[in-house]
């Protein structure tokens, strides 16, 4: 689930894993334009190193 709230006059975007996550993930615009200029590596590394999916 996201949101979005501000930081210092900036608005953030918040991503929960539920409604009481209480360990959440915020980023502004320039670091939201770097995830996604750098998607396919962040998907190679989740494939190479989740201890989940990786066998």
């Amino acid at each position: 689930m996201t949101q979005i709230d501000e930081y210092k006059g900036n608005k953030v975007l918040t991503i929960k894993r539920d409604e009481n996550d209480k360990y959440t993930f915020s980023f502004g615009v320039q670091k939201a334009k770097l995830i996604i200029e750098n998607l396919e590596d962040i998907k190679n590394f989740i494939a190479e190193n989740d201890k989940k999916t990786t066998p």
